[in-house]
């Protein structure tokens, strides 16, 4: 009786474990994750792309986004969903973007929010808000290091924005009215 029970057990076992690699083999999310020969040590610009976002470490998005050598003006607003300020300001955003597309005016929203709010909460947001601008997701834990590198005078909070040309850089720790925002891109442009 006892060997009928251990047999039987075994291959309800066995099926269990069958029935958890199929799952694993049918998952159809949205992530994209690179080769190992793609993650090596050397920088490559995106970690992943989930729901349509690239995720970056901050050396990969410091290599991709925060220096660029061409001929237009990247406003770079460092937000997340949960920060009240940041979202009141995201629409003046948009409009210089799109009041300022012609001078090749580029916006680029980096979330700050946790890598596994980026289906539940960032997507939702950005579809409920239409946001048109690039947006990505800094996913690096160590804030300490690369706050600095965005701009020394950075402290941590949020919102922070990074304006740039290939010649001129200004970051601010602050919320934005759009006058406030549209005089400071003025004075880069």
């Amino acid at each position: 009786m006892k060997t009928l029970l251990t047999f039987i057990l075994g291959i309800v076992l066995f099926s269990c474990a069958e029935n958890s690699k199929k799952n694993l083999a049918e998952d159809t999310s949205d992530t994209i994750e690179l080769s190992e020969s793609e993650t090596s040590d050397e920088v490559k610009p995106l970690k992943r792309i989930e729901f349509g976002i690239p995720v970056y470490n901050f050396p990969a998005l410091d290599e991709a986004l925060l220096h660029k050598d061409n001929d237009s003006t990247y406003i770079v607003n460092f937000w997340a969903t949960w920060c009240k300020p940041c979202v009141k300001e995201m629409p003046y955003f948009e409009k210089i973007a799109e009041t300022y597309a012609e001078d090749k005016v580029k916006v680029v929203f980096v979330s700050l929010d946790f890598p596994d709010r980026l289906g539940p909460q960032v997507v939702p947001f950005i579809e409920k808000n239409n946001i048109r601008s690039e947006v990505v997701l800094l996913d690096d834990d160590d804030a300490n290091s690369w706050i600095p590198k965005v701009s020394t005078k950075w402290q941590g909070a949020i919102p922070a924005t990074l304006i740039y040309t290939k010649d001129k850089r200004a970051f601010f720790e602050r919320s934005f009215t759009y006058e406030e925002l549209e005089e400071e891109v003025q004075t880069i442009l």
